[in-house]
């Protein structure tokens, strides 16, 4: 029964796939009738050429607003939102033409939206599968009360830990500890499951050492940016509902990335983002510093040139290097799954404005940046060391630095009930699209 249930959810989903292909294509086709059917073909190609000068001086303007000062940044913002305001007041030269415009607009933006979900039922079942297992008898959380500018208190995340039976070890701020001795030594009392209140960098610590015993460990999105939270699909706006898995909680198995021996759960930087990390105001203002580091940085990057082995295949100069632990999806910027026993790879070099106009108008197809997966990566540099920024931590390690992965390395306990991350993103592939539309009801993928 299990398996003929199985089958007529894969046939469903084939049927809602072949269905949405089609009313995508549907779509695109009213968008472009709309266009034409309102000009004359010359003024479509006219049109058309206009829309994509615009946004290569969006492009540009927004290359000189990233990576300079003053007044050269104030043109670059002016120049890109010129361009594009330029650019809508064209096409809104009568109501008419404005009235096609939007209805157009919206035509492509429903047959973009349908292609994707086409795409995601043909793709077949997302995320890391849950499995039930007994909850907890002896748990220990670890909580950092300065985390997230003091969620843990502001939560009440101690008191509601003991009242389900939770051991809690508060971290005191006013020095540094070792937090991997304190859950190895919480292992070494008898707990049979870890769990940290704190950041991703705390986290990836007691993450390594619940992974090299063999239990359980639980996350409490209480840092400030909870990535690992979010693409475990947990509640990030009240860390408190994460401690459900203590009495209701399903198990995960994940994968864990590892630098320099040292253990990640998100990724490492190397290159422009790590230089921004090692400042020391990084850690309380992250966004005013990047924009103000940035433009130094990408216009007149002094660190190390590095050289990336990913898998035997060499990147050579990347300006940044992102290393994770399971690829991101380039649209939402999340890790679909956490179990693919992959690591992603992103290097990127721009430096020049026709650099930045072209990733800005081919997105992941552009030369700049280079998208790739693998099980192990060697960032090499002209250096002896290289600066490192590991799940949000300032680190310096020596070189060669070895990335790789370790599939399914932990066990991660989370609420059966939990908010979930959306679906990727998906690249609309036009010409999967169109098979889809017309594939035969019995044909296999």
């Amino acid at each position: 029964m299990p398996a003929q249930r199985a089958g007529r959810d894969q046939a469903d989903l084939a049927r809602q796939g072949r269905r949405l292909a089609r009313t995508a294509l549907a779509f695109a086709l009213a968008a472009v009738a709309l266009l034409v059917a309102a000009t004359s073909l010359g003024n479509f190609v006219a049109a058309v050429a206009i829309a994509i000068a615009a946004l290569a001086l969006a492009a540009i303007g927004g290359w000189l607003a990233l990576s300079h000062h003053g007044v050269a940044r104030a043109a670059g913002v002016l120049v890109a939102v010129g361009a594009l305001a330029g650019m809508v007041l064209l096409y809104a030269g009568s109501t008419t033409r404005w009235l096609v415009a939007l209805g157009a607009a919206a035509a492509w933006a429903a047959a973009l939206a349908c292609g994707r979900a086409a795409l995601r039922a043909d793709s077949g079942p997302q995320g890391t599968p849950p499995r039930d297992t007994a909850p907890p008898h002896h748990p220990v959380l670890i909580m950092n009360p300065a985390s997230g500018g003091g969620k843990v208190e502001r939560f009440g995340l101690a008191q509601k830990a003991e009242a389900l039976g939770a051991r809690v070890i508060l971290l005191d701020t006013s020095h540094h500890q070792d937090v991997a001795a304190i859950a190895r030594q919480a292992l070494a009392d008898g707990a049979d499951l870890l769990g940290v209140a704190g950041g991703d960098g705390t986290q990836a610590l007691v993450a390594g050492v619940a992974a090299e015993h063999g239990v359980p460990f639980l996350v409490i999105s209480a840092g400030t940016r909870n990535h690992f939270a979010m693409d475990l699909g947990l509640d990030r706006d009240d860390p408190s509902r994460c401690l459900d898995a203590l009495t209701d909680g399903v198990e995960l198995r994940v994968d864990l990335g590892q630098v320099a021996g040292r253990t990640f759960v998100n990724n490492a930087s190397f290159g422009v983002y790590a230089e921004i990390v090692h400042r020391p105001e990084y850690r309380d203002a992250k966004a005013a510093t990047t924009l103000e580091e940035l433009p130094d940085l990408l216009r007149g990057y002094s660190g190390p040139r590095l050289t990336a082995s990913i898998d035997g295949r060499t990147l050579t100069e990347p300006q940044a290097l992102l290393v994770s632990c399971n690829p991101y999806d380039a649209g939402s910027g999340r890790r679909p799954r956490l179990d693919t026993g992959t690591l992603g790879v992103i290097g990127l070099t721009v430096r020049t404005a026709a650099q930045a106009a072209d990733l800005a108008l081919r997105g992941e197809r552009s030369a700049a940046l280079t998208e790739m997966t693998a099980h192990e990566v060697v960032v090499a540099a002209d250096a002896e060391t290289v600066r490192a920024g590991v799940d949000g931590e300032a680190l310096t390690l020596p070189v060669p630095v070895r990335c790789r992965v370790v599939p399914g390395a932990l066990r991660i306990r989370v609420p059966r009930e939990r908010p979930g991350a959306p679906p990727p993103r998906q690249t609309v592939d036009w010409r999967r699209l169109g098979a889809l539309a017309l594939a035969h009801p019995g044909k296999t993928r």
